[in-house]
């Protein structure tokens, strides 16, 4: 499997929703662990690549790549 190329402001849609009901997630911060904001509550949380890669269902790029 190919890994996802992830940017800054990118929305990636997870495979399991946040408890407020969004799967939705901007990029705030890229490297080894990403900082992701949640589209619905604005959360902010840490992940790392590995388990971001295993959760992502889709990523929408705002250049509309």
């Amino acid at each position: 499997m190919l890994p996802i190329k992830y940017e800054i402001n990118d929305i990636v849609t997870m495979k399991k929703k946040h408890p407020c009901g969004s799967a939705d997630w901007k990029v705030l911060r890229v490297g080894q662990d990403f900082k992701l904001i949640c589209m619905g509550c604005g959360r902010e949380v840490m992940i790392s690549r590995t388990q971001l890669q295993k959760s992502t269902k889709s990523v929408k790029h705002p250049d509309g790549e």
